[in-house]
């Protein structure tokens, strides 16, 4: 379809602008754009839009639905999901996010599901496995005599092929691996994340049954089953199995839980089996071999400004506009994607399920002045979701009597409660939304601010102050801006405590770390009444949560009705790099004034018995000098320095500097920092590099100026799964753990996709 000459130009914020550029722009062979801001939304509105000649009674021309879609995109009232926006109108055509892969308890399908999973992420899309058909460790091989391995030696494999696979050249992989908690090897699964860096590509759940948590209450015995036989092989107490999972998650919050039983009840097409596994952040189970396409409603782009009442003070009829226009155009991209395994095109085209969800709540709420951790919020929240699955719903009705109801809607739910044809089995996810609530300049979908202002590193050491623009709009109408309060603002990330602010302003303007953490599962709660699907959701706990508040929020979700459920305790990760001001105040060890990041770094990261890099020729005034740095999700972790021929004075002190700097690594320092140190060190040889290179003056400032050009100048464009959780691979942005999953906040990045 012909690009328009009069297309209105895109307004970008600079992230926006940032983040396109890096991430979503087609490129030609010698790396360079193809196009700018207006052909990309162009390109993927088109495309969609062009998917209604398939219909003959469809109530819209192609070329007429692409403008609609085209101005929807670009003002910021709705996105697709990332493989969406890349892929659209492209050769590749793989346009869905989620993917559930089933793993059989044989050899050969072990495998096909490595190679499908390789295929998947490759393509762009994200793997969730249920490990649960595998017989456990040490059960009987009857073909061969042997002794199997179990789920978690296999689990190692998928993490090991997923690290070698990046997805679309941009990505790694990110998958889910879930085993239910009557598995022989739950224990084993539990523990699996003990040691870090372990199963570093994966989030981890366990799948817990209505008979556990029956259990866990009783403080009963529940059965163990191994999948291969259906016999019980033993017996565990419940609740200390539920203990134990609760002391895991506050010590480093893995693994999460699921109410496996809970998800299975909502599944609208029953007959074609049962539901194992979710994407990898969680909110999308899913049948194998089953795919799901999202989309996110920006909730910021409906608030009207001075009107008298809360339900006046949102625009309604535009939000129920867009939300048609939303399914519609998910609808769409079920019929334009082009998917990497024919099981997965059968199973998608069979169910059609689309997932909207939302972002921008938490700026909703700003503008709305209502506190996050507010009853007037969570009924908001309800009320909101209840309205967006109504019209939703109301929307694949309409496109059922265009283009006929979803294949297997004889056979599902739907059609046994006689609720009316729908196109789409499931209509209804909230999803993270990082990188999409970056280019439309909202908050994460329902999650509150993790900070009201942050500061951004870019080139030469500067700082760019970047501030919530609804929280500064309100202190300028509140007369409490001011230069020195910002600062104040930025270093804290909140304005928990700072009394000179009106008391209704402080109320309204809380982040994640300041809400009680019941407040975050009754917004998760209120959320997942009206979801089809699940929620992506982290409650945030501060640092001095203890295990009886994660026993309260595990037991609340699961009497609230929550699907599953993710928690965070601030600073329990040995290498977390951004902490909550209560975090700082309480890490072991501070003292007055120092920060609780260099406390914390002091961890040392365990070296894995693996582990590649590179190594790299410099010279030096000693001589030429050999500089190995070996990688882990393409950060460094450990440097090693050799100079050839020259005297053991020289090569101790290149030894000790490398065993000094991969200290500093391994204790999660970051690479700038280290270079500030290290940088134009003067020695007694310096030497000029070939070309525009410079001078290195010092076996220092020759390990510095590779340190620097290899990562801080021209990164290299690796995204791994961010395993140990400190600076984002992207952009090297304090990571926050946000939406059942590590996030950039700066520039989106997300580990799970």
């Amino acid at each position: 379809m012909k690009k328009p000459a009069n297309l209105p130009k895109v307004q970008l914020n600079p992230n926006a602008a940032t983040v396109l550029a890096k991430r979503y722009y087609r490129r030609g062979p010698d790396g360079q754009a193809l196009e700018d801001a207006e052909g990309l939304f162009w390109r993927v509105a088109s495309a969609i839009a062009e998917e209604e000649r398939k219909y003959q009674d469809s109530v819209f021309k192609p070329e007429e639905l692409a403008k609609i879609f085209y101005k929807l995109m670009t003002d910021w009232k709705f996105l697709p999901n990332s493989p969406t926006l890349m892929n659209a109108g492209t050769g590749l055509g793989q346009l869905s996010a989620c993917f559930v892969l089933p793993i059989g308890d044989s050899i050969e399908e072990i495998f096909d599901a490595v190679k499908h999973a390789a295929m998947i992420h490759k393509s762009g899309g994200g793997t969730g496995f249920s490990f649960s058909r595998l017989r456990p460790k040490d059960s009987r091989v009857g073909s061969t005599g042997g002794v199997a391995s179990g789920p978690l030696s296999f689990l190692r494999i998928f993490n090991t092929a997923t690290e070698q696979i990046k997805q679309g050249g941009t990505r790694r992989g990110a998958n889910m691996g879930i085993l239910r908690v009557d598995h022989p090897d739950i224990m084993e699964f539990i523990r699996a994340k003990e040691r870090e860096g372990e199963f570093n590509n994966f989030n981890l759940s366990v799948a817990l049954t209505e008979d556990f948590m029956k259990a866990v209450a009783k403080d009963e015995e529940y059965p163990l089953v191994a999948p291969n036989t259906g016999e019980v092989s033993g017996c565990l107490n419940a609740r200390e199995v539920f203990e134990i999972l609760v002391r895991k998650a506050w010590e480093s919050g893995d693994p999460g839980i699921v109410f496996i039983d809970r998800i299975n009840r909502d599944n609208p097409t029953p007959d074609q089996g049962e539901m194992e596994s979710t994407n990898p952040c969680g909110e999308q189970p899913l049948l194998p071999y089953e795919a799901c396409n999202l989309g996110s409603v920006n909730l910021a782009r409906f608030f009207v400004p001075d009107q008298k009442s809360l339900e006046s003070s949102i625009d309604w009829e535009d939000l129920k506009r867009v939300i048609h226009l939303a399914v519609r155009f998910l609808d769409n991209v079920v019929d334009a994607s082009v998917f990497p395994l024919p099981q997965i095109t059968e199973n998608v085209r069979r169910n059609r399920k689309i997932g909207l969800g939302v972002m921008g709540w938490a700026d909703l709420l700003y503008q709305l002045e209502i506190a996050y951790d507010s009853q007037e919020a969570v009924k908001l929240g309800e009320q909101m979701m209840q309205f967006i699955h109504d019209e939703g719903r109301s929307a694949s009705r309409q496109l059922a009597r265009e283009r006929g109801p979803f294949p297997a809607f004889a056979t599902s739910v739907f059609q046994e409660r006689d609720l009316g044809p729908f196109r789409n089995a499931t209509v209804t996810t909230i999803a993270p939304t990082g990188t999409l609530s970056i280019l439309a300049g909202c908050s994460s979908g329902v999650e509150p601010l993790f900070a009201l202002s942050f500061s951004r590193h870019v080139l030469d050491g500067e700082k760019l102050v970047e501030v919530n623009p609804y929280f500064e709009a309100a202190l300028k109408k509140a007369d409490t801006y001011s230069p020195a309060l910002m600062e104040k603002v930025t270093e804290k990330g909140n304005i928990h405590g700072l009394d000179v602010l009106p008391e209704k302003l402080r109320q309204v303007f809380v982040t994640a770390m300041n809400i009680a953490p019941v407040w975050h599962l009754r917004m998760q709660a209120a959320f997942q009444l009206f979801t089809d699907n699940a929620v992506s959701k982290t409650v945030n706990l501060p640092h001095s949560a203890t295990q009886d508040d994660i026993r309260q929020i595990y037991w609340m979700a699961y009497e609230q009705g929550c699907k599953g459920v993710t928690v965070y305790r601030d600073g329990c990760k040995s290498v977390q790099v951004l902490y909550s001001g209560e975090a700082k105040a309480q890490a072991p060890g501070a003292a007055a004034g120092e920060s609780v990041v260099e406390e914390q770094r002091r961890a040392v990261r365990n070296r894995p018995d693996l582990i590649y890099g590179f190594t790299q020729k410099v010279n030096t005034g000693h001589g030429k000098m050999y500089v190995t740095i070996n990688e882990i999700d393409g950060k460094p972790f450990e440097l090693f320095a050799t100079i050839g021929k020259s005297g053991r004075s020289t090569m101790a002190k290149a030894e000790a500097i490398g065993r000094l700097v991969s200290l500093a690594l391994r204790s999660g320092i970051a690479v700038a920092d280290i270079v500030a140190q290290i940088k134009g060190i003067g020695g007694d040889a310096p030497v000029f590099q070939k070309g525009k290179q410079g001078v290195v003056q010092s076996i220092p400032d020759a390990i510095a100026w590779i340190l620097e050009n290899r990562y801080l100048k021209a990164r290299v464009s690796v995204d791994g799964c961010g395993g140990f959780g400190a600076y984002c691979p992207n952009c090297d942005g304090e990571l926050i753990f946000s939406e059942g999953c590590q996030s950039c906040p700066i520039c989106g990045y997300n580990k799970c996709g």
